[in-house]
């Protein structure tokens, strides 16, 4: 494609689910969008791929907030992709399981907060105070926060900002099981001490409200989004990788790509990590200092992930996630030994694409650092920049695999009889596929300790470069769908905005 001569009202580098929301939002708006990928397929975490006829997600296995009444559903209908995706409920009596190596029980997470404390009182018969506070402190954090509930204004709840969780539920129950289970899927956010109170509340609070799992594979999301912004005269350029954003007097004039070709807009939206945005721009108008804040943030952990391909009729599809732990500190998981991994996992069921009552294939994630990978940070290996590593990466990963395989063992004792052929990726895939330096899972690591250093403005000081994305306000597909709207409000007004949204849900 020819694009010397092309000039757009919007460019955005990266084609994950923010740059693909802030693109459909600006096509909408009668804005020539043009976005850049360096990958061949577009969608970030919700990015897919076939293996001997199984559609695999590689980051997004169940999405909250998809009921009528939710406002990722608000979002996704004025997107207009609401209607078009194929959705399948969770069980309700059970969408996320919490598992523990030395108990029997299993601790189901009912959906709808009436359903989840009926079924944590049938667990935890002497803390009804416990969960029913928790309960509605979880509801009045999220009230509290006006964009969660698509209205405009700051956050009125400062409290649930400098708290961390872990120590909050802590001081809610003395009950350690307990405990543990109200954080036993924490690897949503990849939870650790320094976590605040409002990351778990608005993640957690989503998927009790509702569950959905998204048949055939979550890129349909993307699809959908890149179709409409197609139809509105925007063009989605894939293997073309930025190589400087180019300012000139405090203005972004244009991008450069490694081709050598230039990409003239009036504005850029980046939706690659913001410290590899700073990369991308030599100016003065960006001080050092905010350079070196911003280099200097923690980044969330990575994974390593197991795809099974299972042998037909011999795992029951069961309609819910499992997440296991080999003791009873939740917390302790991403601070693991390497002796002793996996001390955790999360196991996905893939929706069975022909209505069968049995599980085709499943998704095991496990927490993994990048230093276990180190030694290979010099390979690549993706369709568009292709290096094989070496027999003794494979051995690595094989050797992971089994341990993990292990683990599962536990609570599903047959597992390994019904697995026809599987498959893996480390932090090294989604570093390559990701475009993040250390293949983390959710960007920037918040901290209750100091909430301000961690929370990123959409706006730069290059007043025409804006940023989007995970790192901004909260990861997850509603967390990085509501970043996608601060960011267009920049151009458009919050309040314009959550008209709109209002209007194509009435």
């Amino acid at each position: 494609m020819n694009i010397a001569n092309k000039k757009y009202d919007v460019v955005i580098i990266g084609s994950g689910l923010g740059g693909m929301v802030c693109g459909t939002i600006l096509s909408k708006e009668g804005k020539r969008v043009c976005i850049i990928e360096k990958n061949e397929q577009i969608g970030g975490s919700l990015q897919t791929f076939r293996r001997e006829g199984v559609t695999f997600d590689t980051g997004v296995h169940y999405i909250g907030g998809l009921d009528k009444e939710n406002s990722l559903y608000k979002i996704f209908t004025y997107l207009g992709i609401m209607q078009r995706l194929e959705t399948v409920k969770m069980d309700e009596q059970g969408f996320d399981v919490v598992l523990f190596k030395d108990d029997v029980e299993e601790y189901p997470y009912g959906m709808g907060y009436e359903n989840f404390k009926r079924i944590l009182l049938s667990k935890f018969q002497e803390e009804q105070t416990a969960i029913e506070t928790y309960c509605n402190d979880m509801k009045r954090i999220c009230n509290s926060v006006p964009l969660y509930n698509l209205k405009a204004g700051e956050p009125q709840d400062m409290f649930s900002f400098t708290t961390g969780v872990k120590q909050y539920i802590e001081q809610l129950t003395a009950n350690t099981k307990l405990q543990n289970v109200l954080a036993g899927t924490n690897l949503l956010y990849a939870g650790t001490e320094k976590t605040p109170l409002y990351v778990h509340a608005l993640v957690v609070n989503s998927y009790i409200e509702s569950a959905y799992k998204i048949k055939n594979g979550g890129d349909q999301i993307v699809k959908l989004m890149a179709r409409i912004i197609k139809e509105n005269g925007g063009e989605i350029l894939r293997k073309r990788k930025v190589k400087s954003i180019d300012v000139e007097n405090g203005i972004a004039k244009c991008v450069t790509l490694c081709s050598g070709e230039k990409i003239d807009a009036e504005l850029f939206i980046s939706n690659i990590h913001p410290a590899r945005t700073l990369e991308l721009t030599d100016t003065e108008a960006i001080r050092p200092v905010y350079r070196n804040r911003i280099k200097s943030l923690e980044n969330s952990i990575s994974t390593f992930v197991l795809y099974l391909i299972l042998k037909p009729n011999t795992f029951p599809f069961r309609n819910r996630n499992y997440y296991y732990f080999k003791d009873d500190n939740v917390w302790s998981c991403v601070d693991y030994k390497p002796e002793d991994f996996p001390v955790m996992y999360a196991m996905f069921e893939e929706v069975p694409e022909h209505q069968n009552k049995f599980t085709e294939a499943m998704t095991v994630m496990t927490y993994m650092r990048f230093d276990e990978v180190e030694k290979w940070k010099d390979t690549f290996h993706t369709t568009v920049e292709e290096n094989n590593r070496n027999e003794e990466y494979q051995e690595f990963k094989t050797q992971k695999a089994e341990a993990l395989l292990d683990a599962m063992e536990v609570k599903f004792p047959n597992i390994r009889s019904c697995i026809q052929s599987y498959y893996t990726s480390s932090p090294l895939s989604y570093r390559d596929y990701m475009g993040t330096d250390d293949g983390n899972m959710y960007g920037i690591v918040n901290d209750f300790n100091d909430p301000m250093k961690t929370m990123i403005s959409a706006k730069t000081k290059v007043p025409n470069l804006l940023l989007t994305g995970q790192n901004l306000n909260l990861h997850g597909v509603l967390g990085v769908t509501e970043s996608a709207l601060v960011t267009c409000s920049v151009v458009l007004g919050m309040e314009y905005l959550l008209n709109k949204i209002s209007e194509a849900n009435a």
